[in-house]
């Protein structure tokens, strides 16, 4: 009776599982904050991603590890840089997967910061330029969806534009739109070896500020955002019930490094329930209004059964 008169369900088609890729290592690097995921070296890409598709994943995210740093993350838009190598790799391997590009410099930029960093701040308008460069780049080498995710002023419109102008009308855009200035973000900053000069306080948003996400979220469905983002998950699921009763759009949750680490190390120390703790977890950002959730416990969700699979 319980099953018969369930709210809320979790498949495999709800999640989507990020990738590190790192360009120039022979063999992959755990990553200490993260026990379990670790930096896929880029020769050994195919391998893992036909791994994830034989388990059940529908969906990646893929962020690069650069060893091909500059001020302005400029391989990220040249056709034979890293972004577009792992794009092609994935497409070819696994058609079928949708492949979705995370669309920042931070990972790409010796300075760690999300843009053009000039004086002391990151300025907008000139990575704008950029960001749709490098957008055009990815679903030229076969992305399904870009992910812009650095919090730029204009960023879709500048985005959608470009796509627009290359003929890529129908390239869909999945907006990192409320995106808070987190802690929670720490392990991941470790994965991607893109901890910043400073911080990126002056454009990801204060985690005070709940009608402003839903003003910056508006802002990005009214430039031609395809799906919504509020990122990180648990902390923020107010802010995503209330975008839902705003938008009709597709709204993503990430669950985020921090979240991990929190329920993992927990977990190995025998203090929860490893994978009921994920499976409440993932659930309450459903719940809460998810279409889909980006997490690091995707793979293993799916592949240990920990969520039904469709």
């Amino acid at each position: 009776m319980r099953s018969l008169v369930r709210e809320t369900s979790l498949s495999s088609h709800d999640l989507i599982y990020p990738v590190f890729v790192e360009e120039g290592i022979t063999d992959p690097i755990p990553i200490p904050t993260m026990p379990g995921i670790t930096r896929v070296p880029e020769r050994m890409l195919a391998r893992e991603i036909a791994r994830l598709a034989a388990d059940g994943l529908r969906a990646v995210i893929l962020f690069g590890i650069s060893h091909r740093k500059d001020a302005h993350g400029s391989d990220t838009w040249d056709p034979n840089g890293l972004m577009a190598r792992m794009v092609r790799i994935a497409k070819r391997e696994v058609p079928d997967l949708i492949v979705i590009t995370d669309n920042c410099f931070c990972e790409y930029t010796h300075h760690g910061h999300c843009g053009v960093y000039r004086e002391g701040q990151v300025d907008n308008d000139a990575t704008l330029t950029n960001l749709g460069r490098q957008a055009r780049v990815a679903i030229e080498a076969g992305a399904d969806m870009v992910a812009p995710s650095a919090m730029m002023d204009g960023q879709v419109a500048a985005i959608r534009r470009a796509l627009d102008e290359g003929g890529h009308h129908d390239a869909p855009i999945l907006a990192y739109s409320s995106k808070f200035a987190s802690a929670f973000y720490g392990p991941f900053r470790a994965a991607a070896a893109c901890e910043p000069i400073g911080d990126r306080s002056s454009y990801q948003m204060d985690p005070a500020n709940g009608r402003e996400a839903l003003l910056e979220s508006l802002l990005d469905e009214a430039e031609g955002a395809d799906m919504l983002m509020v990122k990180p998950g648990l902390a923020y699921l107010d802010v995503l019930t209330r975008l839902r009763d705003r938008t009709p759009l597709p709204l993503v949750s990430y669950q985020v490094g921090g979240e991990y680490a929190m329920i993992k190390f927990a977990a190995d120390a025998g203090a929860l329930d490893e994978a009921a703790t994920v499976r409440e977890s993932l659930l309450a950002m459903k719940r809460a209004g998810a279409t889909l959730i980006v997490s690091y416990y995707a793979h293993r969700a799916v592949k240990d059964g920990w969520i039904g699979l469709s």
